[in-house]
């Protein structure tokens, strides 16, 4: 799919759409909930991925163990992309964002220890730097800790983890079927029934809160998430990791400039979290290049 657009321009797109999705879902989330905006997310992605594969030659022919790969990394989706949007409501669009974008630490530790694969330069260069701006990034000076809990950080950390995971496994499918839109849909649809679960219980967190004032920002960040997955799924159908992740890891930088342009009166940005957005990012473009 695409074969003429480098995946360079594809990455870089996709980068855009979660710097984009974020923003608006921070603006969104000052009236309702993060849950919320992860099903408004959900239904937008499956409805609008559903009607691409429809409009574009129908449901394609694939193996059962493929299904069953994409079907798979579908459970994973919902628990993601809450988290991302958990952290963007404790820790802010910014900061959020920059750790739920450690995510190469975490595959690339999984596969030093599971895959045997060797430790370099690059890698531990790129491990302290993201320590080190996941570091800058959660302190947080005494006049704000009153409002600041530690484990905020653990919620786009977790997304991160979960992300670093899940990376492999729609790599490993897409090189049995090169798929993307189809497997983009499929996590769409196996995603959306396992957040509805998640509305069931009998917990306040579990409640969506049904502001109008939150529905169009949250429409937006809905389908500016589903645009980034989808680039992301097809930038890596068309071109190598190495190529495509250090691209796309530089979407907390343009965080940083959309937090700064758009969400002035709702997020401040201090000399930390720059430092530690940088940080960040030149530890995941370390490690991406080197896997």
């Amino acid at each position: 799919m695409f074969p003429s657009i480098p995946p360079q321009l594809i990455a870089l797109g996709a980068a855009l759409s979660y710097a984009i999705s974020g923003i608006a879902a921070r603006r969104g989330m000052r009236y309702s909930t993060p849950i919320t905006v992860t099903l408004v997310s959900m239904a937008v992605h499956a409805v609008t991925l559903w009607a691409a594969v429809l409009l574009t030659g129908g449901v394609p022919s694939v193996s059962w163990w493929v299904l069953f790969l994409f079907a798979f990394t579908g459970t994973l989706q919902p628990i993601i992309r809450l988290f991302t949007y958990a952290g963007i409501f404790y820790v802010g669009a910014s900061r959020g964002t920059t750790l739920r974008s450690a995510h190469p630490l975490f595959s690339t530790g999984l596969a030093i220890l599971f895959l045997g694969e060797q430790v370099s330069f690059p890698v531990i260069l790129g491990t302290f730097l993201i320590v080190a701006g996941i570091t800058l990034i959660s302190w947080q000076p005494e006049t704000q800790k009153a409002l600041f809990r530690w484990w905020y950080v653990a919620y786009p950390l977790g997304a991160a983890f979960l992300a670093g995971v899940s990376h492999p496994l729609r790599r490993y499918a897409l090189s049995l079927a090169n798929e993307p839109l189809y497997l983009a849909a499929i996590i769409g649809i196996v995603a959306l029934p396992w957040l509805g679960s998640y509305l069931l219980l009998p917990s306040r967190r579990a409640q969506a809160v049904w502001d109008p004032r939150c529905i169009w920002p949250f429409l937006a960040a809905g389908l500016f998430e589903t645009l980034g997955i989808l680039l992301v799924i097809i930038a890596l159908s068309v071109g190598q990791v190495v190529v495509v992740s250090p691209i796309v890891a530089t979407g907390p930088m343009w965080v940083l400039l959309g937090t700064w342009l758009f969400l002035r009166g709702i997020e401040q940005i201090n000399l930390r979290t720059v430092l530690g957005t940088a940080c960040v990012i030149a530890g995941t473009i370390a490690i991406s290049v080197v896997r």
